[in-house]
Formats: structure tokens, sequence, C-alpha cells
């Protein structure tokens, strides 16, 4: 029997999850809440849920998971509370906006014997999972060093309230950065040091989307463009820029050199995508993976050519709580991601090095469709 998931938080992204339901057999929503009834009004009527407040949902006897896409300052207090009447949770990155608040998460389910699982499952594709076999392979020999890039002009040309965004526990570093991180930790292992600099762009962003926020400004109260250098614990010196401040970039979204090439990883806010290679100093040889399972398009109507298979670490939790087997996309994987993304915000304003103290172990490289 598949897992019965209640849904909270019916804003942007949701409509990726609700439509990806079909792709998987795990699971099913049953219910969906938001603080804004109408929200979830429109999307209990648009999937065939129940629509409920999320205290409701939160209670009710007939959910086995709750999908937590709230907005980031709300992650964990969302979790906590779920977890506290017996649900398991998925919920989408990062895990908390603080690390004291991402320990009390992982050690009520502990407590209580539950499930804990976070976005990003972008790694559980075939972008990821295809440059770890080759990386495992020896095919670039040892990575010594590399770069990793998220460069865009920001959210307010296209979110219709991107306010939340930036102000604290929002900012390119904890928006964006755990698909880099969880693409990067998958890849080397765990972040064993950090160094960073950082600063706000510019202090007042205009809403141009369309939306309740059309023409308004909103005060920036944090960060939004980071520098970080990342020491891994294997040796490998990677260099991170999170940037809301650029205009336009033609940087590879991922980069690592080894001692006997160079490869380049797609982006990791996607499934699919094409690797390329270089042996040589002239060369590179092209990767795709869209003949590879959750590596076809599959994206927005405004972006058909990306592979967007949001809700597979979802499906393979469900699929695992079933099965009474590990899950991916984990708890203890999102922390360290969190750990790493906090300590370079902590870096950024304080100009020390932070050492990383958590030590996640990878999971096994996945051969092909699980979930």
């Amino acid at each position: 029997m598949n897992m019965r998931v209640g849904l909270i938080g019916c804003g942007n992204i949701s409509e990726m999850y609700l439509s990806n339901a079909a792709l998987f057999d795990s699971y099913r929503y049953v219910a969906c809440a938001d603080l804004n009834p109408a929200a979830a009004e429109a999307k209990a009527k648009r999937y065939g849920l129940r629509a409920m407040s999320p205290e409701e949902l939160i209670a009710s006897d007939d959910i086995d998971i709750v999908l937590n896409l709230t907005v980031p300052a709300a992650h964990a207090e969302v979790s906590l509370a779920a977890l506290s009447a017996g649900k398991h949770i998925y919920s989408e990155k990062p895990l908390a906006t603080s690390l004291d608040d991402a320990k009390r998460v992982l050690a009520l389910a502990a407590q209580k014997g539950l499930r804990v699982g976070c976005a990003p499952d972008t790694v559980l594709g075939p972008g990821v999972q295809t440059a770890r076999k080759m990386i495992a392979g020896g095919e670039i020999g040892p990575v010594v060093a590399g770069t990793a890039f998220f460069l865009s002009h920001g959210l307010e040309d296209w979110h219709p309230d991107p306010t939340f965004f930036f102000k604290p526990g929002g900012g390119p570093v904890l928006d964006m950065g755990p698909y880099y991180i969880s693409a990067l930790c998958t890849l080397l292992g765990p972040v064993s040091r950090v160094q960073a600099t950082g600063r706000i762009g510019r202090s007042e962003r205009l809403v141009t989307a369309e939306g309740p926020m059309t023409g308004k400004s909103i005060t920036v109260e944090t960060l939004t463009t980071v520098n970080a250098l990342l020491s891994f614990a294997n040796g490998a010196e990677i260099t991170f820029t999170s940037s809301w401040d650029a205009w336009n970039n033609s940087m590879p979204h991922i980069e690592l050199h080894g001692e006997k090439g160079t490869l380049r990883v797609p982006d990791p806010n996607y499934f699919g995508g094409t690797l390329e290679i270089a042996r040589s100093p002239q060369a590179w040889e092209s990767i795709s993976t869209a003949g590879m399972p959750y590596g076809a398009p599959h994206g927005w109507p405004d972006y058909p050519d990306i592979a967007d298979y949001r809700g597979l670490g979802l499906s393979d939790m469900a699929e695992a709580i079933r099965n009474g087997t590990p899950h991916r996309s984990d708890g203890e994987t999102a922390m360290h991601v969190l750990e790493v993304l906090t300590a370079i915000l902590a870096a950024a304003q304080s100009g020390q090095a932070v050492a990383i103290e958590s030590r996640q172990e990878r999971q096994a490289i996945l051969n092909g469709a699980r979930a």
C-alpha cells in the first residue's frame, strides 16, 4: 500500500511536487494546507485533495508523511509539530535555518522512531550520479580543485512575493546553496573547513513580477553575493560563488579538476543535463543523460527542456519506510549541508575560517531507477 502524504505550503514549488506525483507509485497525496486557505482550496480542487488548516493536517489520522513546503523560516517549526504528531517528514531545503533547529528536528525524529527526508533530491538524478560514477571509476583521477557557480539577478522579476528570500534565513547561500553543496558532497564526500567573504549588493530590491508585491521595494537584510573556499576531507579545494547580483554569466555550474582530467557537472538544480569531460587540454567530450532514468526532459511550461523530477526523494523515502530500509536524501546529510551553508555565512560575516564538525556518510552509487 502506498504511503499517504499531506502537503503543507501551497506556493510555487508545490505545483511541481503535485504534478509529478503520477510518476511514482510509493505514495499519494490526500490533503494540502496553507496559512492562506484560498491557496489550499485552489490546490485541493485542482488535484482532488482535501483542503485543511496546517494544524488539522498535522493532526489527521490518515496521513503518514508530511511534506513541508513552507518558507524556510518555518521549516523547523512545522517539521517539529509533524514529528510530535507521529508523522514522518520530508522537507524542502534547507532542513532549518539554524543548525540548532536542525539538531532538534533530528533528535525528535530519533526519539520517536520516525523518518526525516530533505531536498534536494536532484542528486539522485543521472547528472550527479553519472559524475560520481566517473570520479569513482578514476576517469579524472583524484580531484584536486574545482569551482561551483550560482549566478543570477535575483527573484524579484519572476516571484510574486520574494520578500522572505531577502530576509534572514534567505539569500542565495541558503536558497540555492543546498543544490550545489549537496552535489559536491555527493561527489567528493564531507566538507571539513570553510572560508568566505560576502556583501549585500543592492540594499533595496524593486519587485517587477506580477503579484501582491508588484511595484514595491524590499529592504535586503542578508548577503546577496558570497565567495567561499570549501576544504573537503579528501583534500579537494573547491571555490563556491553564490550571487543574486549578476545580470548574466557563462560560468560552468560545477567544474572539477583531477590529476588526469576535468569534469563539468550539469546544473544541480535539476536531475539530468549534459556532462563534459576533458582528458587533454584541447578537447571536451559530451555525455548526455537524456536517455537515463530521470534524465529525460520533464520541466515547467516555460522550461520544457529541463529534467525536473521533484518528488523522487519523497518516493524513495516512502518506499524505504515500507521496506524497512535506509532512505536517501536523509536528515543527516541535510544537516551536514546546512552546517556547511551556515558556516559559509558565518565565515563571510566574521572573516574567520570555520571548521565543520559533522561528517556525513555517502550512500552507494545509484545504478538506475530505484524509487
